[in-house]
């Protein structure tokens, strides 16, 4: 009893005053971050506001000008049609003078002046200028304003691939032979081996819950459920490269011919398609646009695929340098291929892709790029993510609040971005 009092005052209390002491000093911390944290954005807040006050005040200015023209043309043309005015008036009395008078003289002496007076002058048309506001697209104006983020450490050395089980749980997967399933505060969950030992290629949660990798070494699609993994399909002849999962339940994967097969049959023609399964079944293969040319490039480069909200089928062909689209029906709807004013010196290469509620797809610029593009549903460009310090960004998801989640190659950190909506 004596060495148990001994112990709790001399180790044991202390111990666990320290850790008081940390909680409380971590809490202070947390009001001071946040605290920081609106000041910067009351900060930036005002910025715009002044920058957006100034181009408000900028067109007023250039308005004011043209009103200036406008009504200076006007006065000018309004003085010559009162002096005009002014001189028929007195055309008219003359006239009526003449009339009653006897004086032949006069009479004789008078010139007409109707033609003179007869036609009208042109008159000045005023071309008013005109004012169209724009949508306020909150996309933009997260852009400019800045987006919140938080990192999530992971254990990997390069990390690859992420999906969101919830908004609050991430499966990821890397450059060793574990799965991991993270919450935000980085605290990890599970932790799951492949069923053959390999590196998994792509991961993607299903609509039930259950995790679904690829592993190309041995051509599998395997299903994570639980601590059981079971082997969905196994491709022969073929090398799968990225997967999603649809709404339907499906999965879709783009696959490319495995080089080292050597049979004789017409698909050896077909050097890299997407496959849609429902279960283990194969229901649906793309590989042509109607002029029968390969819609993705015959290459093993990585590429990443996701169903977005209005069904079409986005792939990210990085060899291709493009996103390639296509409707569920599999028929080519655009091909993204950047900006040109962003792409002439550096090629385009997509390489993580996901969507979000609205249809808009966003992508992975490379690894080297440091930022996210982000078109709509028709392929209209719609603006950058190139802020909050984002690296080597490489895997994509978002969870069910729009929350982007990049997966950052090198850093080895999955970075939540807050809702741009």
């Amino acid at each position: 009893m004596q060495k148990d009092l001994q112990d709790f005052g001399k180790f044991i209390y202390p111990k666990h005053q320290e850790v008081a002491t940390m909680i409380r000093v971590q809490k202070t911390d947390v009001t001071k971050h946040s605290q920081k944290m609106k000041t910067a954005l009351d900060k930036q807040g005002e910025a715009l506001h002044i920058e957006i006050d100034t181009i408000i005040q900028g067109m007023k200015s250039d308005i004011d000008d043209m009103d200036a023209q406008h009504i200076a043309t006007i006065d000018r043309q309004e003085d010559a049609i009162n002096r005009t005015i002014t001189e028929m008036t007195q055309v008219i009395q003359d006239l009526k003078r003449l009339l009653d008078t006897n004086d032949i003289c006069l009479i004789t002496e008078y010139t007409s002046r109707t033609e003179e007076f007869g036609s009208l002058p042109a008159q000045f048309q005023v071309t008013l200028p005109t004012f169209t506001p724009q949508e306020i697209n909150r996309v933009q104006i997260h852009q400019h304003v800045g987006l919140l983020s938080k990192d999530v450490q992971t254990e990997y050395e390069e990390l690859e691939c992420v999906s969101c089980l919830s908004d609050s749980e991430l499966w990821t997967c890397g450059d060793d032979n574990i799965l991991r399933l993270y919450n935000l505060q980085g605290e990890l969950l599970r932790a799951v081996q492949t069923k053959s030992g390999n590196k998994p290629q792509d991961i993607a949660v299903t609509q039930s819950g259950d995790l679904v990798y690829i592993d190309w070494y041995d051509g599998s699609i395997n299903l994570v459920s639980g601590t059981q993994i079971q082997t969905l399909i196994t491709l022969w002849g073929w090398r799968p490269l990225g997967l999603c999962s649809t709404s339907s339940g499906d999965i879709l994967v783009i696959m490319t011919r495995d080089d080292d097969d050597d049979d004789d049959d017409d698909d050896d023609v077909a050097q890299t398609k997407v496959v849609r399964y429902s279960g283990s079944t194969e229901t649906q293969s793309i590989q042509w646009d109607d002029q029968d040319e390969a819609l993705y490039s015959n290459s093993g480069f990585p590429k990443f695929l996701s169903e977005n909200r209005n069904l079409d089928i986005c792939v990210a062909d990085g060899v291709a340098n493009a996103v390639v689209v296509v409707s569920a029906a599999g028929k080519l709807r655009f091909r993204y291929t950047g900006l040109p004013t962003i792409t002439t010196r550096e090629p385009f290469t997509p390489y993580g892709i996901t969507t979000d509620s609205k249809c808009n797809i966003l992508i992975a610029h490379g690894l080297w790029h440091h930022c996210i593009h982000i078109i709509d549903l028709d392929d209209n460009f719609l603006c950058f993510i190139d802020s909050c310090g984002i690296q080597f960004p490489k895997g994509l998801c978002v969870d069910s609040r729009d929350n982007l989640f990049v997966a950052e190659y090198a850093s080895r950190k999955v970075k939540k971005l807050q809702s741009y909506k």
